[in-house]
């Protein structure tokens, strides 16, 4: 599918301007452990990051884990993460959707590292408040509408042989 490639594209264009501030060994925290995340994980190890996964279900962070045997996938419970020290954030779970956009996947007063790159994958609302309370920390958050995207191009693309416009795209789906 195009889960991968769509959040590594739109991750990438995301923090174009961003690399420079994102030193070796590059590392990253991955929110939730069902198939998106997975998605994540793959896109991450395989674009040379140290990735953590964090979930409510350690059964199914294990199972995650397993599915990447030749890397080294770390799991941890959520409560051994602080202080985050991590370059990225990604939230994989569903926490912050409409209609429960007072929530969040991080723990209510939360510090985060100023300039630490929050992913979002959740797009409905347009900013979570995962993203918000990112944001007012000095923190570089997006929401997953770029990954959706990519993911939608990269499909017509995969199904027609041809390259959609991406901007076109953008626009469809702008306020």
């Amino acid at each position: 599918n195009t889960d991968a490639p769509g959040f590594l594209s739109d991750f990438n264009r995301f923090i174009a301007n961003r690399k420079s501030e994102i030193i070796n060994p590059k590392s990253a925290l991955v929110l939730g452990a069902g198939g998106s995340a997975c998605a994540v994980v793959y896109a991450l190890l395989h674009d040379g990051w140290n990735v953590t996964v964090s979930s409510r279900r350690p059964e199914q962070a294990g199972q995650l884990a397993a599915s990447f045997l030749n890397y080294q996938l770390q799991i941890t419970d959520f409560a051994d993460l602080r202080p985050f020290t991590f370059h990225l954030i990604v939230n994989t779970t569903p926490l912050g959707m409409t209609p429960n956009i007072d929530s969040s996947p991080l723990p209510e007063g939360t510090n985060l590292t100023q300039g630490t790159i929050v992913y979002d994958l959740v797009y409905n609302p347009r900013e979570t408040k995962l993203v918000r309370d990112a944001k007012t920390q000095g923190c570089h958050a997006t929401t997953g509408l770029g990954m959706l995207i990519e993911q939608a191009a990269l499909s017509f693309q995969l199904w027609t042989g041809r390259v959609p416009p991406r901007e076109a795209l953008y626009q469809s789906v702008s306020p």
